[in-house]
C-alpha cells in the first residue's frame, strides 16, 4: 500500500467513515474507495454488498480476481434514557458488538449498578451529543419521554447522518412530538427520518421484548442498503 493511500485510509478511520481497499489479486494493483463514492464506482453492487456485512472477501468480477479489505467503523447505538429498556438492551447490544451509550442526566437513574460497564454520560443531551459526535454509523433512540431530555437530542439526530433514528411513544405522543420539531424548524421530510412507533412489529409489550425490536430494526437498518451520506 503506497503512503498515499495509507493516509487517506486513516483520515477516513479516524472520521469513522467507512473504506473499501480492492486489491487486484493478479496484478497486485490497489485503490481505496470512500463508502459515499462507492454506488459511482464500476464495482459498486459488490462493494455495497460486502460493505452492508462489513466483511473482507475475494469476489470475481470484470474476468478478475479482487480481494476486497473492509474498513467499517463499529456502529455505536446512543440512548436517551436510563430506562428498563435501555437495562435490557444494554447486554443485547454487547452480544450484538454494538457499542452502547447511555445518557440521562437524571443522576438517580443513570447510575453504574443499573447499567453494569456502560458508558454513561449524566450530561444533558445536547452536551452530550456535541462530545460524542454523530455519523453514519451511529443510532440514536429516544426513550424517556421527557421533551426536555429527547427533543434536543432528536434535533441533534436528525441534523447529523445518523443511519438510524428511534422514539418510544405512541402515535399520539408522536403527533405532538412532530409539532414541537416543526415549530423547531424540521419539515416533514426530515423528521419522517425517526422510526415511531419504534422497533419492529413483533408485538412486543416487555421491556425485553421492546429492546428486541429496537435492535433488530437497527441492525436491519444497519445492514440493509447504505444510504450514500454514510
Amino acid at each position: 500500500m503506497d503512503l498515499a493511500t495509507l493516509s487517506t485510509l486513516n483520515a477516513e478511520r479516524a472520521a469513522r467513515r467507512a473504506t473499501i481497499l480492492v486489491t487486484d489479486v493478479a496484478t497486485g494493483a490497489q485503490r481505496l474507495v470512500k463508502a459515499a463514492d462507492i454506488s459511482g464506482d464500476r464495482l459498486a453492487e459488490a462493494l455495497d454488498k460486502q460493505l452492508r456485512m462489513a466483511k473482507s472477501a475475494m469476489i470475481e468480477a470484470e474476468g478478475r480476481s479482487f480481494f476486497l479489505t473492509v474498513q467499517a467503523p463499529p456502529p455505536r447505538v446512543i440512548v436517551t434514557g436510563a430506562v428498563h429498556i435501555s437495562q435490557a438492551m444494554a447486554p443485547m447490544a454487547q452480544l450484538l458488538d454494538l457499542d452502547l451509550v447511555i445518557v440521562d442526566p437524571r443522576t438517580a437513574f443513570a447510575t453504574p449498578e443499573r447499567f453494569p460497564g456502560v458508558r454513561l454520560l449524566t450530561d444533558w443531551p445536547d452536551e452530550a451529543l456535541a462530545s460524542l459526535g454523530l455519523d453514519g454509523y451511529t443510532a440514536f433512540v429516544a426513550l424517556t419521554h421527557d421533551p426536555k431530555i429527547d427533543d434536543p437530542a432528536l434535533e441533534a439526530a436528525l441534523r447529523s447522518d445518523c443511519f438510524y433514528i428511534g422514539a418510544l411513544g405512541s402515535r399520539k405522543t408522536h403527533g405532538r412530538r412532530l409539532e414541537r420539531l416543526a415549530a423547531a424548524g424540521f419539515d416533514a421530510a426530515a423528521t419522517q427520518r425517526i422510526h415511531a412507533p419504534i422497533g419492529l412489529d413483533i408485538g412486543a409489550v416487555s421491556p425485553a421484548e421492546i429492546a428486541l425490536a429496537i435492535l433488530g430494526e437497527i441492525v436491519s437498518t444497519l445492514r440493509g442498503p447504505r444510504r450514500a451520506s454514510a
